[in-house]
């Protein structure tokens, strides 16, 4: 934290309330600063603009998202009418039925039954076979731009490469990448902060849109079987049980989504934040040690996802006698966790040979990402390569950051060589 850094909330004198912008770019331009403020005064405080207790510490955040007090919904032990909450809202219709059914979203016995029969296609060894497809596809993109010295790295190399790869392992075909994108995208803002209506409008449409085109390709699927995650969802079966044609098209969209969503954010953060730096690439990613705790480092300074939400399913009674009641909200700083000097040394300083432990950028409990081995088998391919093509890369300009906390990502990452 700068010196001079002053900030951005008012915390209360008397109690650990604060109030904060979410908006204002001292924020959201540079959360680790005021991360640092927050492990400093109030580690646990109600944030009023939000009306929900935040937790900063990493001691708290994993501890809650471990928590099984706590939930991704309270739907299934609980009626709307019990809990006092509005109806849905019709013009939302769309995107909360593939919401419904989200692996997110659900909790055991439902989260158990569908993890199952999709988890098989994420463990390690199913993923490491991926890595030549992903070298190639690496090599493939920086051949269309290595030779004009310049290149905006989000749109020409960090959003394909997931994108790509996510839908060859669903076996959705290549040319409906710009579609899925622009769905992903349209939905994603869904959740960040008090969205308008005509951000819900469209991620709405944008819901709508992908479920048709998906229950096409599943329909198509199951008449023409091929060997793709998307036919192993369709004929897996748990216990004579087999996922319903609501869970395929909101597991798929789900897949789609996560799948490139956040590596295409940490895939820009990271290289600005190794450019930012007086490091050596070429030592970075020496040996394999070396790529995997460098990747480690970047995804714990540089989270891409900031933010992650759980629902109390009974009344619960934290420390400090923080009292949650049953339905309420509590907001988890992944981010702030990443960088909480009671578990990190020097936790604001890049040092990539850091071995300190697992950061929370991935989560952790039941809803822990079942993409993070294909995500981090991505970066530790796909930074290597970029650096070891592009001697002398350095950023064109600053970028800038995102209005948008949740996602913690960037504009535009601008490079030359």
């Amino acid at each position: 934290m700068p010196h001079d850094f002053v900030p951005p909330f008012r915390l209360k004198a008397d109690s650990p309330t604060l109030s904060l912008d979410i908006h204002d770019p001292r924020f959201y331009a540079d959360p680790w600063s005021t991360y640092a403020a927050l492990h400093a005064s109030a580690p646990r405080f109600f944030w009023e603009e939000e009306g929900k207790w935040f937790f900063a510490a990493y001691s708290d955040v994993n501890a809650l998202l471990r928590d099984r007090r706590f939930g991704r919904q309270i739907l299934h032990v609980a009626s709307r009418e019990e809990l006092g909450l509005p109806e849905p809202q019709p013009h939302l219709a769309d995107f909360d039925r593939i919401e419904s059914f989200s692996l997110l979203e659900l909790e055991p016995p439902a989260h158990t039954r569908l993890r199952t029969l999709v988890n098989r296609a994420f463990v390690s060894r199913q993923i490491d076979k991926l890595s030549p497809r992903i070298a190639a596809l690496c090599h493939q993109l920086i051949d269309g731009f290595a030779g004009k010295g310049e290149v905006e790295l989000l749109k020409a190399y960090a959003e394909i490469i997931p994108v790509t790869i996510i839908a060859e392992m669903l076996g959705v075909p290549q040319e409906a990448a710009p579609d899925l994108l622009d769905w992903s995208h349209r939905m994603v803002r869904m959740y960040m902060a008090r969205p308008t209506r005509e951000t819900e409008d469209d991620a709405n449409q944008a819901s709508a849109d992908f479920a048709a085109y998906l229950a096409g390709i599943i329909d198509w699927k199951r008449q023409n079987p091929a060997d793709d995650l998307l036919t192993q969802m369709i004929t897996a079966d748990r216990d004579g049980q087999r996922l319903s044609e609501e869970e395929l098209i909101s597991t798929a969209a789900l897949l789609l989504n996560a799948g490139h969503e956040a590596t295409v954010h940490q895939i820009g953060n990271a290289v600005a934040l190794i450019l930012s730096q007086d490091a050596d690439p070429a030592a970075l990613f020496a040996d394999d040690r070396t790529t995997t705790l460098t990747v480690e480092e970047c995804l714990r300074r540089a989270a891409p996802l900031h933010l992650f939400q759980r629902i109390a399913l009974e009344d619960v009674v934290l420390e400090d006698g923080i009292a949650i009641k049953r339905g309420e909200r509590i907001g988890l700083l992944l981010g702030a966790a990443n960088v909480d000097p009671q578990r990190f040394t020097d936790p604001m300083a890049f040092r990539p040979d850091r071995d300190e432990g697992a950061n929370l950028s991935f989560g952790a409990g039941i809803h822990f990402c079942i993409g993070a081995p294909l995500a981090r088998l991505e970066l530790k391919i796909a930074l290597p390569i970029l650096f070891q093509r592009l001697p002398g890369l350095r950023l064109k300009a600053a970028p800038e950051v995102k209005d948008s906390f949740h996602f913690h990502g960037l504009e535009r990452v601008e490079l030359v060589w």
